[in-house]
């Protein structure tokens, strides 16, 4: 490594940040990384309940949410294989297990749909995705997955090959601003079809309301979804979990190995501002937890890795003149989405992978964890010898009234939140089965993210909340390269090509604010290597006749939806 490579210090600890501090360190920079909390990781890590270990053993686990690395990953994956880790892969990438099972809970007497993962992605797998084999492919998903009228699944197919087949313009420009609730035309459907494939795709997947959400973006993920469970263009199955606590299992092992690279890190340490002058960036105010002043530290490139409600408040009116881009960011909404963890006295093995709670208000996902931590008995590794097993459940719709209170999550005590996730598991878990499943005896304890604050009072906040993708917020979101010459940007706010607030947007934000540094620093290292979600090669051709078709007013070829203003030609 050369001595002579610039300084850069990485504002974020979180996984953009650590991305960055990987490729930077890799490339002989000399990079120190600024986190405001106690540990890397940012919403990925996990965290040790206070005070629950006892007798030698950890404390029990806890986390922001649960981690999910879908087989469309790619960015994630390629990171995760250079992080040594003394497993048989000799990498991070080892430590992800693939689950065999989905569970849809219903409330009431409809029946839980069960799907075996492995059962789809043995299906056979058409040697070409041309329209007529993607939609026999696609039809075999959706029969197998749910329960809906012929008629809905076909213009649900109808839909799908519509998305799938438009070009990238229309899709920016066209299906950016129409919600996806319209596009699909969920309002004429059935409420079978309105909850599983309007409710559910939107508020379980991407955290927001189907009336509102950006077609893009959505149509973006369920075709992801469909290649992926089509074995096309995969880092591996559609739903994988990692085999310990994801500290454990990924962050602390990066800290190590970037460490080792070099890298340095300074935790406890709060961004303030980006001091602009001069056309640069000259210096970062921060401030140290615990103290009443603030300090700046001084390096040659500056990589902002925050999330966008903590990286704008420190962007000044210097410079946001010098880059009226950074003003859009203000635009971007965000929302809560945190999840809490039920320690459990016995096993909770329902079902060997993601349970997904379609009718539940407050759109809940769960993962029973000790079922995939193999190779570690629950009661001797963590809290007081008690604890068998750890239900992680997402809340997405913080916003919506619960069935216990008639108030939204951000409107109840921490109690109230609790005893209102437990009550909406029970209603599909329960109910859809017939039998209990979660039982009151079973409850140990339970945590929620310290990030939470205030719930119950006048002022609830959540410090690590999550980009939303309503209509339009694709024009709002800024790329890794700023008009400062030594700023750059990283985070799932920034414009990528997943197009979604995810760990993997994160790491490739990462990789193209990298680039882009190098490129100002005329740096001969090798470019990180930015990889994008499968693209059938056989839709070329459509892709382009749905250009021409576009730019000359007419639908998409497929399009006999209620978008439809000129005849199909």
């Amino acid at each position: 490594m050369s001595p002579d490579l610039g300084s850069v210090a990485v504002l974020g600890g979180g996984v953009a940040g650590l991305t960055a501090a990987h490729e930077l360190a890799e490339r002989g920079y000399r990079v120190t990384v600024y986190e405001r909390n106690d540990t890397p990781g940012g919403k990925a890590r996990s965290m040790g309940v206070p005070g629950t270990g006892a007798g030698g053993r950890l404390p029990l686990p806890g986390e922001h949410g649960f981690r999910f690395f879908p087989g469309f990953y790619r960015n994630i994956p390629d990171t995760l294989r250079r992080i040594p880790y003394p497993n048989s892969s000799g990498s991070v990438h080892g430590n992800l297990v693939n689950t065999t099972e989905c569970l849809v809970a219903r409330d009431g007497s409809r029946p839980n749909l069960r799907f075996p993962v492995r059962t789809l992605l043995s299906l056979p797998v058409p040697e070409s995705l041309l329209p007529h084999a993607l939609v026999e492919s696609v039809a075999g998903l959706l029969d197998t997955a749910l329960n809906l009228p012929p008629s809905e699944v076909v213009h649900f197919l109808g839909r799908v090959l519509v998305h799938i087949t438009s070009c990238e313009l229309r899709r920016l420009e066209q299906w950016e601003v129409v919600p996806w609730w319209e596009f699909i035309n969920a309002d004429a459907m059935s409420r079978e079809y309105q909850q599983l494939l309007g409710v559910g795709i939107t508020r379980d997947l991407v955290a927001i309301q189907a009336e509102v959400a950006s077609t893009r973006t959505v149509g973006r993920l369920t075709q992801a979804f469909i290649y992926n469970l089509l074995g096309r263009g995969n880092d591996g199955e559609i739903d994988r979990v990692l085999n310990a606590p994801t500290s454990e299992a990924w962050i602390t092992p990066w800290e190590d190995h970037l460490r080792g690279l070099g890298a340095e890190f300074e935790f406890g340490t709060a961004v303030e501002e980006l001091i602009y002058d001069g056309g640069r960036i000259t210096g970062v105010r921060v401030r140290s937890t615990g103290s009443a002043a603030t300090r700046t530290v001084v390096a040659d490139h500056y990589i902002s890795a925050m999330p966008v409600q903590d990286a704008r408040a420190t962007w000044g009116a210097d410079l946001r003149a010098a880059d009226p881009r950074l003003d859009r960011c203000d635009r971007l909404r965000t929302a809560w989405m945190v999840g809490v963890q039920f320690y459990l006295r016995t096993r909770m093995s329902l079902v060997h992978g993601h349970v997904i709670h379609v009718d539940s208000p407050w759109a809940l996902t769960s993962v029973s964890q000790a079922q995939f931590w193999k190779g570690r008995d629950f009661r001797s590794a963590y809290g007081d010898g008690e604890v068998a097993d750890c239900l992680s459940v997402d809340i997405s719709a913080w916003d919506k009234p619960g069935i216990l209170y008639g108030r939204p999550a951000v409107k109840c005590t921490s109690d109230e939140v609790r005893r209102e996730v437990l009550a909406q598991l029970k209603a599909g878990l329960n109910g859809g089965t017939g039998r209990p499943v979660l039982a009151d005896g079973d409850l140990h304890s339970w945590f929620m993210d310290p990030a939470v604050t205030g719930l119950g009072g006048p002022s609830p906040a959540n410090r690590e909340q999550l980009l939303i993708h309503p209509v339009g917020t694709w024009y709002d979101r800024p790329s890794s390269r700023t008009a400062v010459p030594n700023l750059f940007l990283a985070g799932d706010y920034v414009a990528t090509d997943i197009d979604l607030a995810t760990m993997e947007g994160a790491n490739e934000s990462a990789r193209r604010a990298v680039n882009a540094l190098l490129d100002a620093d005329g740096s001969t290292a090798p470019r990180c290597r930015i990889r994008r979600l499968y693209r059938p090669p056989e839709l070329t051709f459509l892709h382009k006749l749905d250009e021409i078709r576009y730019r000359s007013g007419l639908p998409n070829l497929f399009d006999c939806g209620q978008y439809r203003s000129v005849p199909l030609i």
